[in-house]
């Protein structure tokens, strides 16, 4: 069945990875996935009591989109990488890793990275995956065989840890377990980015999946 056949099944919505992006905004003062972020919690928890109090005011969602922009995180309904036509075009396939959570023994998939006059394209597709459950990708600076891809892949090394220096997909498995992002960048990896690594959002700490591009 064509790949575009399958854009429907496990697909996410834009909101989804909006909104998941923003939750973890805190999160991504990371160098590298698995940071501590410990001592956030007294800070989350009032945000969370201030947020609670603004939910019929709708400033809530002011406020993500706000901390959002610029930081595209996935757009399902995005030309997947290899669907472009011209580019220079990669392609891994995912392979469970060491620090997978338990019972993610079937999680299996593939990973497109295309370059083209545009930018840079990533999309992953996957399978056997928690049902309902958020999940992040980013690039990676290493082969999965390397510490299970390093750091993240950044454009200016030092910089931010956050889109658009950084390379992020957010998405939400569907009931049947599979789901499908895509995501771009205005600028060219190049030989920077080596591999591509699945975490589950809420344990970023297990590196799930990882394919070498």
């Amino acid at each position: 069945m064509p790949l575009s056949d399958q854009l429907q099944t496990g697909r996410s919505t834009t909101a989804t990875a909006v909104s998941l992006a923003a939750v973890l905004l805190g999160s991504f003062a990371l160098t590298a996935c698995g940071g501590d972020t410990s001592d956030s919690g007294a800070g989350d928890s009032k945000a969370s009591s201030e947020k609670n109090s603004e939910k019929d005011s709708g400033k809530d969602d002011e406020m993500a989109m706000d901390g959002m922009e610029g930081m595209d995180m996935g757009d399902p309904d995005a030309t997947p990488a290899n669907e472009i036509k011209g580019a220079d075009l990669k392609e891994g396939t995912f392979v469970v890793l060491d620090t997978a959570p338990p019972d993610s023994d079937g999680v299996k998939g593939t990973a497109w990275l295309a370059q083209h006059d545009d930018g840079t394209t990533v999309t992953v597709m996957l399978s056997g995956l928690e049902p309902g459950t958020e999940y992040m990708s980013h690039l990676h600076a290493q082969s999965c065989a390397k510490d299970n891809g390093g750091d993240h892949f950044q454009f200016k090394k030092g910089g931010p840890t956050t889109p658009p220096n950084e390379v992020h997909l957010a998405f939400t498995a569907g009931d049947d377990g599979k789901a499908m992002m895509t995501v771009n960048n205005d600028t060219k990896v190049g030989d920077g980015a080596r591999a591509i690594v699945v975490h589950p959002a809420k344990a970023m700490d297990n590196k799930l999946a990882c394919a070498d591009f």
